[in-house]
């Protein structure tokens, strides 16, 4: 069991005597609970901080880690709690807690003027995350396939997924995680649709990071994903938001998603893309990098 701790500490992968130059590369942070949050940190320059999707981790973002690395900008990428690297929790699977334990990594990482890009789930914790704990931090906001305003159908969210679909989830996952994560990203990456071929190695590396986490945490965080109302968070966000996703967005149908974000948003764009599918930051990697690079450098 890890020992509590009484303050955020890091274990890194590097360490210099000059404590003026930021070398650590990646690392573990341990939150106040006592979780281990790992990350990665690359480059100088302006941080570019990616929050990835349910049930992966900080490596869904390796091209466009990449990609902005070579344009210049520091890039981050942390495994949520119960995901990836970090530690399997049995608690804390919920939307505060993801977005408190960030909090901690941007103090720590001491990030300012940041460019925040949350995917599905990580668009849902991005967007809590600037709205309780980014003041004078954040600088822009970009959410993509994202999860707000809220997932789940309810008599003020009609439009919205029945709870029957998301406890189908929960049962497929309990009853053989393995087989469910090696079907799901079939309609994730829209691998069903007509003229579409699966690709098996992206397929696999979606298995591979989802089976790297804890089922526990995982079935959890469906409820966190869809049953958190992002509502009030959207309102208060000032800052310039760019909302981007596929019309064909299987997963986290755009109706009942970034159409009404985009009008809660004081500051917000919306950027539709025809035929994209879920997964589009890797299917069209080089479409989403370029519109990426042109909001941030907007």
């Amino acid at each position: 069991m890890p020992s509590m701790a009484s303050g955020a500490q890091r274990v890194s992968s590097t360490d210099s005597s000059n404590q003026s130059e930021r070398t650590h590369d990646m690392g573990v942070l341990k939150t106040k609970d006592g979780t281990d949050i790992y990350y990665k940190d690359w480059g100088t320059g302006q941080p570019i901080v990616f929050h990835h999707g349910w049930p992966l981790s900080g490596d869904d973002w390796d091209t466009q880690m990449l990609f902005f690395l070579d344009k210049g900008y520091r890039v981050i990428a942390h495994d949520r709690r119960g995901h990836g690297r970090s530690t399997q929790t049995a608690t804390g699977n919920d939307m505060d807690t993801y977005a408190a334990d960030f909090a901690e990594l941007a103090a720590f990482l001491d990030l300012r003027d940041a460019i925040h890009v949350g995917h599905s789930t990580g668009g849902g914790e991005a967007a809590r995350y600037v709205a309780r704990h980014g003041k004078d931090r954040v600088a822009k906001l970009v959410l993509i396939g994202a999860v707000p305003p809220i997932m789940v159908k309810t008599a003020a969210n009609p439009g919205g997924l029945p709870i029957e679909v998301l406890d189908g989830l929960r049962v497929e996952l309990a009853a053989n995680r393995s087989a469910f994560y090696w079907n799901f990203p079939i309609p994730f990456y829209g691998f069903n649709r007509e003229g579409m071929t699966v690709s098996d190695p992206i397929r696999t590396n979606w298995w591979r990071q989802g089976m790297m986490g804890g089922a526990k945490a995982h079935y959890d965080c469906i409820k966190a994903f869809s049953e958190t109302d992002f509502t009030e968070d959207l309102k208060a966000i000032d800052i310039p938001t760019l909302v981007m996703h596929g019309d064909d967005d299987q997963i986290v149908p755009i109706a009942d998603s970034a159409l009404l974000s985009v009008k809660l948003l004081k500051n917000g764009t919306l950027k539709v893309y025809e035929t994209y599918p879920h997964g589009m930051c890797t299917t069209h990697a080089d479409v989403i990098n370029a519109d990426l690079l042109a909001f941030i450098r907007s």
